[in-house]
């Protein structure tokens, strides 16, 4: 009897160190464009240094912080500082239908940066645009490609629905916040602006370089000021845990 007891315990302790080895999973939520920068790429890496195993949905940055806020994910993944992160946020929670308190001890740890380009329909000659141009054409100021040297075409702007952070970066940088114009086409997910542009003789939108990268359609990038954002994790207060573990392993 004895020794039947001491094989199951040795057993049991077997199993335990087998499962103390076992990958956790970290439920994070956010913008496509960071996981597919900055966590996606190091997903296997994660893993095997921390033991943890990341679960993401591409929700958009503005829902990922909705998700975060009200405690679904730990980490959310966002593609903006902070404070646009949450602007995100309450555009996101506004477009749901809901209204969202905002902790005043989020944390936002850099992880990456991504430039977004400026894409038009490849048949398009027109091969740069300035700021005021870009401007007037995502206000509807301009809306023939004519008067910026382009053909006798109706402009068609493609954007990313509320709350997504490609749309809200390129309104304040390019746009000085002033609204698009109406009529823009608004579009579930950063990589539809490509597909858009790619269906649209007369489309223009801001596309994500690793977007465009890896399958660019009929869409080609133009010269245009720089737009560089920054890609970042956001917690609320310091993290803990496999949070800790994951954010201090991707974060720069």
């Amino acid at each position: 009897m004895k020794t039947v007891k001491f094989g199951i315990a040795i057993l049991f302790a077997a199993l335990a160190t087998q499962q103390a080895g076992w990958a956790g999973t970290l439920e994070m939520a956010g913008g496509t464009v960071p996981f597919k920068v900055a966590v996606e790429p190091k997903l296997d890496a994660v893993k095997q240094a921390t033991g943890v195993e990341i679960k993401y949905s591409g929700v958009g940055t503005g829902n990922g912080m909705v998700a975060l806020i009200e405690g679904k994910v730990p980490v959310a993944g966002v593609g903006e500082a902070l404070h646009e992160a949450i602007e995100a946020a309450k555009d996101a929670a506004q477009n749901q239908g809901k209204t969202i308190k905002v902790p005043d001890n989020l944390v936002f740890f850099p992880i990456g940066t991504d430039e977004m380009q400026v894409i038009v329909h490849k048949s398009n000659p027109v091969t740069a645009l300035s700021k005021a141009q870009l401007k007037d054409i995502a206000t509807g100021k301009i809306t023939n490609w004519k008067a910026v040297g382009g053909p006798d075409l109706p402009i068609k702007f493609i954007v990313t629905k509320p709350g997504l952070a490609p749309g809200l970066f390129f309104q304040r940088v390019i746009m000085g916040g002033a609204p698009y114009v109406e009529g823009a086409t608004e579009v579930q997910t950063p990589k539809e602006v490509i597909t858009w542009v790619s269906r649209s003789p007369g489309g223009i939108g801001g596309a994500a370089s690793v977007h465009m990268d890896v399958a660019p359609g009929d869409a080609k990038a133009i010269k245009a000021p720089p737009l560089m954002r920054p890609l970042g994790l956001v917690t609320v207060g310091q993290p803990s845990g496999d949070a800790k573990k994951v954010v201090d392993f991707l974060k720069k």
